[in-house]
């Protein structure tokens, strides 16, 4: 498979921390709206908690002490949605997040500790309030932005009745653009370029495969890139995206096939199956063993130039789904692994908000609770384990770009190399409930009488006769193997 472009590097070091920015911190210093809900009050669909970016800025030393160094952030500009996918206004910061004076405060202070941020791009659908498609409601087939949408009859039907527009999902709250509109398109690729000049690092696309038009995605690439050659174009596309990731279109996509491959196994025995059932779209979850996982893990490598498979958004949930820690039926265990694994795999890692102290949340808008910053509420091990497995791979760059080669599938066990130049790792996992004695051939990969050190619980061990053995792996526990320098 030949190389046509070069994914961002940055992209390859990073750790992503995905904000639902109404619900992880909200900062007193910030004059709000009065009606916003309490923040420990139960969960609402529509109702606002009063998160903003102004929060998100003082608590930049919690996430640097956690280990992230990029942000995605979902929506932020002004909307009537909490989750603001309904965008009204693509060039203002919603003022209920602090407006566009608290995002460049908190973009220039993020750069300076050297982290970057993404944005959450939503193309494919405005709001009833967005300018052009409001001055259609008003004037109807006069409106000299009709063509900006595509209205079948009026008077349009935007808040009873069947939408008489076309709309995503039939919902007449997002009223899709019409994209074959030269206007429309400039527009768009206009909004794209102007936040990229501004300093944002880049765009995660909204529903790409909802336009149906491949040039509408090259010509977005052309002018993102313009601005800033390193912006990283990632796209939430579901299923595999081969044809997404030619060089032409995006640089990674949010790989929920890695997402599943990871329910299929560390959940295996212990799913709950009404949480998994219709996982972002995905016909099925297959439960997996070693042998399976291992394959799959290979192939999600080996679909897409090495390029484009470094700089996969590798995400273990997100604020679509319930969170993974829920899908495992509250199995910590299994939820720790699984972070092992997620942070020893080539493409970026991306953990949502506040899964590193324990939260769980099932569907929408369970997964969307407010983060809990009173600490008696947190699960320290597991926030601990999170810094350690990120320290981890930040210390070593064989973890982020190098080669991923399966060495031990069996059962519930499983054993595969990292390799670049001539530094070597080694990661092992016992995802089952009985000890595990390590017998693993390593000899073509690792030097005989090689003494490695395991950077997760300590200890040495030392390869004889090309087998690393003498070694006990407690039940649902994972070692990461360096050599040692003698």
């Amino acid at each position: 498979m030949t190389e046509m472009t070069h994914t961002p590097d940055w992209v390859k070091d990073a750790i992503f921390y995905q904000i639902f920015p109404d619900r992880f911190a909200k900062s007193d210093s910030l004059e709000k709206p009065t009606h916003i809900e309490p923040w420990d009050s139960p969960i609402t669909r529509y109702g606002f908690k009063g998160g903003d970016l102004v929060g998100v800025y003082e608590k930049l030393d919690y996430l640097q002490d956690l280990g992230i160094n990029a942000i995605y952030f979902t929506p932020i500009f002004m909307s009537a949605a909490n989750h603001r996918y309904h965008t009204f206004d693509y060039y203002q910061v919603d003022p209920i997040l602090g407006g566009n004076k608290a995002f460049f405060k908190l973009l220039e202070e993020a750069h300076r500790r050297d982290i970057r941020i993404i944005l959450d791009g939503v193309f494919n659908h405005a709001s009833r309030g967005f300018f052009q498609f409001n001055h259609i409601l008003e004037n109807g087939e006069k409106s000299p932005y009709l063509d900006w949408f595509k209205v079948y009859g009026y008077p349009m039907n935007a808040y009873q009745g069947k939408p008489n527009y076309a709309c995503w999902w039939n919902l007449p709250a997002l009223p899709t653009f019409n994209t074959d509109n030269p206007q429309v398109r400039s527009f768009l690729f206009d909004v794209a370029n102007h936040w990229i000049e501004m300093g944002v690092d880049g765009w995660r696309l909204d529903v790409p495969f909802e336009i149906k038009d491949e040039s509408f995605w090259r010509q977005f690439r052309i002018a993102t890139k313009l601005p800033n050659k390193d912006a990283y174009l990632v796209g939430e596309i579901p299923s595999e995206a081969q044809e997404w990731l030619k060089g032409d279109m995006f640089d990674g996509v949010m790989n929920y096939q890695f997402t599943a491959a990871l329910v299929g196994f560390f959940g295996n025995g212990r799913r709950d199956e009404h949480m998994i059932s219709g996982m972002m779209g995905l016909p099925e979850v297959p439960e997996l063993d070693a042998a399976s996982f291992s394959k799959r893990t290979k192939e999600l490598l080996e679909i897409y130039p090495k390029q484009n498979a470094l700089a996969q958004l590798n995400l273990m949930d997100s604020h679509d789904m319930p969170r993974f820690l829920s899908m495992v039926s509250g199995d910590t265990r299994a939820f720790r692994l699984a972070t092992l694994f997620q942070m020893t795999y080539p493409g970026a890692p991306c953990i949502y908000y506040g899964n590193e102290i324990g939260m769980k949340g099932g569907r929408d808008p369970e997964n969307r609770a407010p983060f809990p910053w009173d600490e008696s509420r947190w699960n320290h091990d597991l926030r601990n384990d999170f810094k350690k497995f990120i320290q981890i791979r930040r210390e070593n760059r064989v973890l982020r770009t190098g080669e991923y080669v399966p060495v031990h599938s069996e059962g519930r066990h499983l054993a595969f190399l990292r390799h670049l130049e001539d530094k070597r790792m080694l990661v092992v996992i016992n995802a089952g409930d009985g000890n595990w004695e390590l017998n693993i051939q390593t000899e073509s990969h690792i030097a005989d009488g090689t003494l490695l050190k395991d950077l997760v619980g300590g200890g040495e061990a030392r390869l004889v006769d090309g087998y690393l053995r003498n070694w006990n792996l407690a039940p649902w526990e994972g070692a990461i193997f360096k050599p040692v320098e003698e």
